[in-house]
């Protein structure tokens, strides 16, 4: 990471073992979603010392290559501002937040997330200051009044390349041929997979059946979205739900999986940022305003991820590649019961 980056791992665990989450965090470090290009999943943390007009920190479950990327190249177009940043999986970046809230106060002044569930729950805590008219996102980004996307990622199968007969489709996953063989993430953990548990909740044909039928079916709940990649690549499982950037790189370093682009679709995620209600002076919005801009956003795709400028061009998808998403709106304010649900079908 750049030397404008402070990390302070005394920090981070100071505050998690304020919720007696600890050991478990730190145990999870590679889940949520290890970068795109390799980099693996690990936390820093900022310093303790009150913001400064010309001092930014970032609270990010974005993988660290891209992060690091982005950093970079905003810190070199802003030489007088500094960036400190805690980065960690969407569960240890909510533990983190919970912990400060106990302890005085949020000291982000950036939140740049994974998925829209999370950071609207932050809104709904009153943690988010309202978008910066200053700042333009995409006409056709998504956006709310807080917050506006990134970067979009699709949630995807995984396949092991000598599995004779691949599934087609989501529902294949619980077939009798696949008994056993199925690997999902934790939706408490990864911002991915909670907004995926979303889509199938409000899909017809799918719902939480579709995990209670996953679960009789033998499917495994790994942890980490990074994880399921992992274990397929290793044989523990012939396919699993994660990714397709995540599978796209380990891929390429010879892993023998491969993208299974389900019917009726990948399940299109946004990853959107934020400034919250502490931020002041005009640095919080500088940073905005970079990871949308075209600078920003060519880093974003550099490290294997679509962005949402339509100028900037992602990740080749096969044409017949389709994509759904859920009703975000309709899913906001749901994330705790569509967890609670969960819970009680793959357990805690």
């Amino acid at each position: 990471m750049s030397a404008t980056v402070a990390r302070l791992g005394h920090d981070v665990r100071r505050l998690l073992l304020a919720v007696g989450v600890a050991a478990g965090v730190v145990a999870l470090a590679a889940c949520g979603s290890a970068s795109a290009g390799g980099a693996s999943e690990r936390t820093s943390g900022p310093s303790s010392g009150p913001t400064t007009s010309s001092t930014v920190r970032l609270y990010t479950s974005v993988t660290q290559n891209t992060v690091d990327a982005v950093v970079q190249a905003f810190t070199a177009s802003h030489p007088g501002t500094k960036v400190e940043v805690f980065r960690a999986t969407t569960g240890q970046l909510n533990a983190r937040i919970a912990a400060e809230q106990r302890a005085g106060g949020l000291r982000a002044d950036v939140i740049w997330g994974t998925d829209p569930l999370s950071m609207e729950g932050y809104a709904s805590q009153g943690l988010l200051a309202p978008w910066p008219p200053t700042v333009q996102p995409p006409a056709h980004a998504e956006r709310t009044s807080t917050f506006a996307a990134t970067r979009l990622l699709f949630v995807v199968m995984v396949a092991r390349t000598d599995l004779a007969d691949p599934p087609r489709s989501w529902a294949d996953l619980t077939s009798p041929r696949l008994r056993g063989k199925v690997a999902i993430p934790d939706p408490a953990l990864a911002g991915s997979a909670l907004a995926a548990l979303g889509w199938f909740a409000q899909t017809p044909g799918y719902g939480l059946d579709f995990f209670r039928a996953l679960r009789a079916n033998g499917a495994v709940q790994v942890g980490a979205v990074p994880q399921v990649v992992t274990d397929v690549a290793q044989g523990r499982h012939a396919v699993g739900i994660t990714l397709d950037t995540e599978v796209r790189a380990a891929a390429a370093k010879g892993s023998p999986i491969r993208i299974v682009w389900p019917q009726p679709g990948a399940i299109m995620v946004y990853s959107p940022i934020a400034r919250t209600v502490r931020a002041t002076g005009p640095s919080a919005d500088d940073l905005l305003g970079f990871v949308l801009s075209r600078e920003g956003q060519q880093k974003i795709a550099d490290t294997g991820w679509q962005p949402v400028l339509d100028t900037v061009p992602g990740p080749s998808r096969p044409p017949e590649a389709r994509t759904v998403s859920p009703d975000w709106t309709a899913l906001f304010g749901s994330q705790r019961t569509l967890l609670a649900e969960y819970r009680t079908i793959f357990g805690p």
